[in-house]
């Protein structure tokens, strides 16, 4: 097998989080007194508050507001996420542990707080497989930009040519291949038809039909 590094992309990959994701915009909305868009959250969904808020939402063009909303959108879903459990995603446990007796080093490429990770960790007990994580505090360019997905070859000591990436969004799939990336999309929030547009190398509806030595055939 090659020698080969997996970046993950966190929610709609290894989290099942987009129910509690939603559920806190509408808190937000709720406490500032501001409206959501139609169909804001699947316009928005993968990308960065700083984009979201002005962009997405229209709220607002200030930073020190957006920086202050998407702050507090973070602390609600944190919230939540302590109450109700963060669900991940049925299937990913198992190609983990796969993953490690491959001895294939793993890392996480997110739009996603640090904080939020480190909460589903607390959770569910997986930190051990990742090497590490580039989070939205850790880049200046938002996917499509692959920023993130170079930074996490980085930290694995592997050059981009040499990575895979799992993700569920066009734009993170778009990132990928942009970085020189393998990428490998998940059907969790868009329909195989797009992710295959988006020019993804292989496209799953599950962890659960992922095979390592199937993956590293991409290679091939």
């Amino acid at each position: 097998m090659p020698q080969i590094g997996f970046i993950f992309d966190w929610d709609g990959v290894v989290v099942d989080s987009s129910n509690l994701h939603e559920k806190s915009w509408k808190i937000l909305a709720k406490e500032i007194n501001l409206p959501l868009p139609d169909a804001h959250f699947k316009k928005g969904f993968g990308k960065r508050n700083s984009v979201i808020i002005p962009e997405i939402l229209g709220w607002s063009q200030d930073k020190a507001k957006i920086e202050q909303w998407g702050k507090r959108k973070e602390e609600i879903y944190r919230k939540l996420g302590e109450k109700s459990g963060i669900q991940i995603i049925d299937g990913i446990h198992d190609f983990l542990k796969e993953m490690k007796l491959n001895n294939i080093s793993a890392a996480i490429g997110t739009s996603t707080d640090r904080k939020n990770i480190e909460l589903a960790f607390e959770q569910h007990e997986i930190e051990d497989f990742f090497q590490g994580a580039i989070c939205a505090e850790d880049v200046n360019q938002g996917k499509p930009h692959p920023e993130v997905f170079l930074k996490g070859a980085e930290l694995l000591g592997l050059p981009p040519e040499q990575c895979v990436v799992f993700e569920d969004s066009l734009h993170g799939i778009e990132a990928a291949r942009r970085g020189g990336m393998k990428a490998v999309a998940f059907t969790t929030t868009q329909p195989a038809s797009l992710l295959k547009g988006a020019g993804a190398h292989l496209i799953v509806d599950s962890p659960k039909e992922l095979i390592v030595i199937s993956i590293a055939q991409l290679f091939n």
